[in-house]
């Protein structure tokens, strides 16, 4: 896909849907998405889903600022009250950015996968939208 493409996409979507993206010398550096339950008792959460940084641009704020733009999105979502997401336990770097970032763990799913004949944990933590 052209680079023009991808730009133009990345955060075309409505307001309670998105996908923010970093780039570097015209090239993705990193991507990370949000969207609002759409179900009546449920509407007043938002998930964080796909965060995602390049190898060589990890390390150097760059999911911070998305991460952070995504929270400032969801402050402006009316009657959104939590933003919910997951790490597998052996993203440590995310875990620790996720807490920095206000997320606090709220459960742990076992062997969430099976790769290969290793099991990965599923760490799901909140945080509270903050309202100005």
């Amino acid at each position: 896909m052209e680079i023009r493409f991808l730009k133009a996409r990345l955060g075309s979507g409505d307001d309670e849907m998105f996908v923010a993206g970093a780039f570097d010398d015209g090239r993705l550096a990193g991507m990370a998405g949000s969207y609002r339950e759409k179900g009546l008792k449920s509407r007043h959460k938002g998930r964080v889903w796909g965060v995602y940084v390049t190898p060589g641009r990890r390390g150097k704020g760059v999911g911070r600022k998305m991460l952070q733009m995504l929270l400032e999105r969801g402050r402006r979502i009316t009657g959104l009250e939590q933003i919910l997401l997951s790490a597998t336990t052996t993203q440590e770097a995310a875990i620790i950015l996720y807490r920095a970032l206000g997320f606090k763990t709220f459960g742990c799913e076992p062997r969430t996968l099976k790769i290969g004949g290793r099991y990965v944990n599923e760490e799901y933590m909140m945080r509270r939208v903050e309202r100005g």
